[in-house]
């Protein structure tokens, strides 16, 4: 499959996932300062943080990127737009891959994002939430694969000969 189908494929499972109601929205987005605080503790307190974020010097970049994912999951969970989703995601893939972040990275991410939402939010709009969290965990690989081929396909680029 190449590229263009991959993203097209993303972008087809990404409407799979259900609408959102204003309330789940409301709810995220007047806990997203106790999440975000939550999430930099959890993920700074890990053994591996230094691996995953490939070094010390990233750690603000991530504490950063937790903060801005929060709000983008917001405007998501507002608007929905799986295109918008799809890109998104894959720019910020492509801007920490290339900075050393390891692909792990986001498994523990989402993952503690899942845990923190479940923490902070009713059921209700946490089960409303997670298959969107669950649809990021499972094309990790793809979104992997295809943010490496654009730094590549960049950097083959800019070599000069």
């Amino acid at each position: 499959m190449n590229t263009k189908d991959k993203k097209i494929r993303l972008i087809q499972t990404a409407k799979e996932i259900q609408p959102f109601t204003n309330e789940t929205f409301e709810e995220y987005q007047l806990k997203i300062p106790e999440m975000v605080n939550s999430l930099n503790q959890l993920m700074l307190n890990r053994d591996d943080i230094l691996e995953l974020a490939g070094s010390s010097k990233n750690i603000e970049m991530m504490k950063d990127n937790h903060s801005n994912h929060a709000y983008f999951i917001a405007s998501i969970l507002k608007n929905f737009d799986a295109e918008v989703l799809v890109d998104t995601i894959l720019w910020v893939f492509r801007a920490y891959r290339s900075r050393q972040f390891h692909p792990n990275y986001w498994a523990a991410q989402l993952n503690t994002w899942r845990k923190v939402i479940k923490e902070h939010l009713s059921t209700e709009n946490t089960q409303k939430i997670v298959p969107l969290y669950n649809w990021m965990q499972i094309n990790i690989p793809a979104f992997t694969e295809l943010s490496d081929e654009k730094i590549l396909k960049n950097k083959s680029k800019h070599k000069i000969n």
